[in-house]
């Protein structure tokens, strides 16, 4: 694709003042709503309600959450572009005092999946009404998958039942606390780290803490376990990889005169790059056998594969570049880092190539510090119009006749 000079591309599909209106009230009704993955009935059934009242033909996927729908005349010559959202919810209070606060206890969108589907059915929206004045000049289809935050995530389910047939590209956001509205952040190659989840239990026969020397000191080896894997994978291991075991939780023992009999440790394994993922399942079972047969524990590893790392192709991190700089102009456009989270939107670039953007949703000025995965998570509105525009322009740029 060649890249276009900011500016030199006129494109139709702006929002009307009421579509913006409408798209904002939308995403205060989720967030007053959310759902937890696979139990998404209600966030599906209006995701379909407002498609069929745009004259589109949504269709529920087979997980019984979620849906695809397809948008124009698909030209069989060329595959489909894809636009994903998730949207679910995660299991944290919302602590924020606003009118559009959630009304499930316990329940919050606190990564912005509220935000990634308004945009995503925004600009669905823009786009049938292009097509139904003929200036959409191939298809272009919209997938709202469920449990992306469910390991190993719901986009293996969601590929599984179809979604990416006849598809060729595929693009998405994800909201970034760190940009402000009204710009987007791109980077080409790595931009999440992969994500598992480690789960170990140590057992051997117990005793009394005045003779650890007859029995199998549990608590020592799981000590050691937690601080001497992640020493071992730095050194078997190129350093490039950023493979990291980081525990969350450690058990071992009720009195402090009993060795137990028990220990149990869990933790995340990350990587950056796809190479030392696919490595580190065996690389992380030897290192934790090491050290609990020197200890003489007997160790059961649950090794639960999550996401590899999603990994934007270069060419179509350059469509976002082009959609933005048309759209809002090249300076709105900003360089980002790498993530160490995990997004299962790398699945689906097992199969196709596709690229993720940041999308601002700090309001610019604010010096209020607000991260992902917390209960006062919010967003600046603002950023709902420019995810809606920079998908619709990268659907006609994308469809445009090759330079």
């Amino acid at each position: 694709m060649k890249s276009r000079e900011p500016g030199s591309v006129a494109l139709p599909g702006t929002l009307s003042p009421s579509l913006r209106a409408e798209l904002i009230a939308f995403r205060r009704d989720l967030h007053m709503h959310p759902e937890l993955g696979n139990q998404e009935f209600r966030t599906t059934a209006a995701l379909k309600a407002r498609l069929e009242a745009a004259g589109l033909m949504p269709r529920i996927l087979a997980t019984g959450t979620g849906l695809v729908c397809d948008i124009g005349t698909w030209n069989r010559e060329r595959p489909m572009l894809a636009i994903r959202a998730d949207i679910d919810a995660l299991p944290i209070p919302d602590v924020k005092t606003v009118p559009y606060r959630s009304t499930v206890p316990n329940r919050a969108h606190a990564c912005g999946h509220d935000v990634h589907t308004t945009t995503v059915l925004g600009a669905g929206l823009v786009l049938a009404e292009l097509d139904r004045q003929g200036l959409l000049p191939n298809a272009v289809r919209l997938i709202f998958q469920p449990a992306e935050e469910v390991l190993p995530g719901g986009a293996a389910d969601a590929i599984e039942s179809g979604v990416l047939d006849g598809v060729g590209r595929i693009i998405a956001v994800h909201c970034d606390p760190k940009v402000d509205a009204g710009r987007i952040g791109l980077r080409p190659g790595p931009i999440t780290s992969a994500c598992d989840r480690l789960e170990v239990t140590l057992d051997g026969p117990g005793g009394h803490t005045a003779r650890p020397h007859l029995t199998t000191d549990l608590v020592t080896a799981a000590a050691r376990i937690a601080v001497d894997v992640p020493a071992l994978l730095a050194r078997r291991v190129d350093a490039r990889s950023g493979l990291a075991v980081t525990w969350g939780r450690i058990e071992a023992g009720h009195a402090c005169n009993v060795i137990p009999q028990h220990a149990e440790l869990s933790g995340t394994v990350r990587c950056l790059d796809l190479p030392g993922w696919r490595e580190a399942p065996d690389l992380v079972h030897a290192a934790i056998d090491e050290i609990a047969t020197l200890h003489r524990a007997k160790s059961t590893i649950n090794y639960v594969r999550g996401v590899p790392p999603v990994v934007n192709d270069p060419v179509i991190t350059e469509l976002l570049r082009d959609a933005m700089t048309a759209r809002r102009g090249a300076e709105q456009v900003e360089d980002t880092e790498q993530s160490l989270g995990g997004e299962d939107f790398s699945w689906y670039l097992e199969h196709v190539p596709g690229a993720m953007a940041r999308l601002g949703v700090r309001t610019p000025g604010d010096p209020t510090r607000r991260d992902l995965h917390r209960g006062d998570f919010d967003v600046d509105e603002a950023a709902i119009e420019v995810g809606v525009e920079l998908f619709t322009a990268a659907a006609l740029i994308d469809a445009a006749p090759r330079l």
